[in-house]
């Protein structure tokens, strides 16, 4: 007699954002097919006794193969970069197809896409970053790219001087998002009050890395949250707010939310973690930890924790951007560069998912449902991944097993992107994955890589449910309050 199942995951701990019981989990082909108790035989198995099994995490903001605007290059390429999510539990991601001044955003996605297809080892999707919202992208490109290509959401930047949009053609970008049914993402900072403190800092030679925390003011995070928020709702269009650094900024959300404005919000695992003392190191060793907006202080940990549990903040992502130490990096104005002169991003795709597990659950601060929903379950329903985030029956298998009490310290030796470094070096957690499959397929296997580049599957999507408008209009743009003009 034949195996009912392809493979049988037997004996594990199964958790999803809703329930954890003892369960086997069946697999035929690349989709759960049962879950239960004392199932049939698989052709093959898995003894998962003692361990947990999991959904494979959902990485909805990292940067791959992407260059700056100020011509940087990441370190890693699309299989670098997967190889490393995988060997994390993250079995699928969602990187940035950027386009910068002057270039063609489909040809943008075009390139980006090529790229994907021939590195990527776990599945992915694509946000696509609008820095040049001109009349032909706003009007032609951004639709076609939603409903031609399957890429449900945008990404804008209210600061840096080559990426950022201003508040009018924000607003355009914005009408078209809501138009094509998109998500729009947002790294929401005032970019004047960087630019000045920035400038002041240098001027008076305070150029040292430490000195690049000083020159995001917390305000200049809490000013532009308001203001995306504002033109949010004058659009009607929802909005996620990437990497949410501090206290003031969830208590924004927290304040939006309560009133009804439809706004996403994330943060990361090193604003939890790191503060900007972490980046107080000698000579330019903190220029490994400088991201932006900045690392903050502990009781900003402690605000965002609680953003986290309260369900103001719904995402954890690793933001993961590589630059390696050196010239071809971080150091590409050599050993004597200002902060402003250092390239800005840290790796995040391996760690992010065993810095949550230690201190979610090893840690015992929110437990694994909190886990799973808030590195999986939520992004993948956020970013419209139906298939992806959760261990239910006619999703894909996507799922990794983890050892609840392996201790693995990080070192720079460890690492699997290219970056070669960790921002955690000497740090110790609890709970590892060892075994990781994309679509009922292992990818890793006894500690190896156990797929080819490519094996990895585009993931065409809507922005879904979350880019629903409200349909709570705003006076100035409601028709029925409006005098009749029909704007939206």
């Amino acid at each position: 007699m034949s195996a009912s199942y392809d493979l049988v995951i037997r004996g594990g701990t199964v958790v999803t954002a809703t329930d954890t019981v003892l369960a086997d989990v069946a697999i035929v082909g690349e989709s759960v097919v049962a879950v239960g108790r004392g199932l049939p035989a698989g052709a093959r198995e898995i003894d998962a006794t003692g361990k947990l099994v999991m959904p494979g995490g959902v990485d909805a903001h990292c940067h791959i193969e992407q260059m700056t605007a100020a011509g940087l290059v990441n370190a890693d390429n699309f299989e670098t970069a997967t190889v490393s999510a995988a060997f994390g539990g993250t079995t699928t991601v969602i990187p940035f197809a950027a386009q910068h001044v002057g270039l063609n955003l489909r040809q943008v996605v075009a390139d980006y896409k090529a790229l994907a297809a021939r590195g990527a080892v776990v599945d992915y999707a694509l946000h696509m970053i609008i820095a040049d919202a001109t009349q032909e992208t706003v009007a032609s490109d951004i639709p076609a790219m939603v409903e031609a290509e399957g890429i449900g959401s945008i990404k804008m930047f209210m600061t840096y001087d080559r990426l950022k949009v201003d508040d009018e053609k924000f607003l355009d970008v914005l009408l078209a998002a809501r138009q094509s049914g998109a998500l729009v993402c947002v790294h929401a900072e005032n970019h004047g009050m960087i630019s000045w403190m920035s400038r002041k800092l240098v001027e008076k030679g305070y150029v040292a890395p430490k000195y690049h925390a000083m020159s995001h003011p917390r305000l200049a995070e809490t000013e532009a949250f308001t203001r995306l928020i504002a033109m949010s709702e004058l659009v009607d269009q929802p909005v996620m707010i990437f990497h949410v650094s501090t206290a003031e900024g969830a208590a924004v959300i927290r304040e939006a939310r309560g009133r009804g404005v439809k706004v996403f919000a994330e943060t990361c695992p090193h604003y939890l973690i790191l503060t900007a003392e972490d980046v107080d190191l000698p000579g330019l060793e903190g220029a490994k930890r400088m991201f932006s907006p900045p690392a903050r202080s502990a009781s900003d940990h402690d605000a965002l924790w609680r953003a986290l549990a309260l369900g103001d903040l719904q995402v954890v992502s690793s933001d993961h951007a590589p630059f390696r130490f050196d010239e071809t990096g971080k150091l590409r104005a050599g050993p004597s560069a200002t902060f402003k002169q250092i390239g800005n991003g840290m790796p995040g795709l391996e760690s992010r998912l065993p810095l949550m597990f230690d201190a979610m659950v090893s840690q015992g601060r929110m437990g694994l449902q909190k886990f799973v929903e808030l590195t999986a379950t939520n992004p993948a329903r956020i970013y419209n991944l139906a298939r992806k985030g959760s261990i239910a029956v006619g999703g894909d298998a996507d799922i990794a097993i983890w050892d609840p009490e392996r201790s693995v310290t990080f070192s720079d030796a460890m690492v699997h992107d290219a970056t070669g470094y960790t921002p955690y070096p000497g740090r110790t957690v609890r709970g590892w994955p060892q075994t990781v499959l994309v679509r009922g397929t292992p990818v890793i296997a006894d500690g190896a890589l156990a797929v080819k580049p490519g094996f990895g599957r585009y993931l065409a999507r809507t922005g879904g449910e979350a880019a629903r408008p409200t349909g709570r209009l705003v006076r100035e743009v409601d028709p029925h309050r409006n005098f009749g003009a029909t704007l939206l």
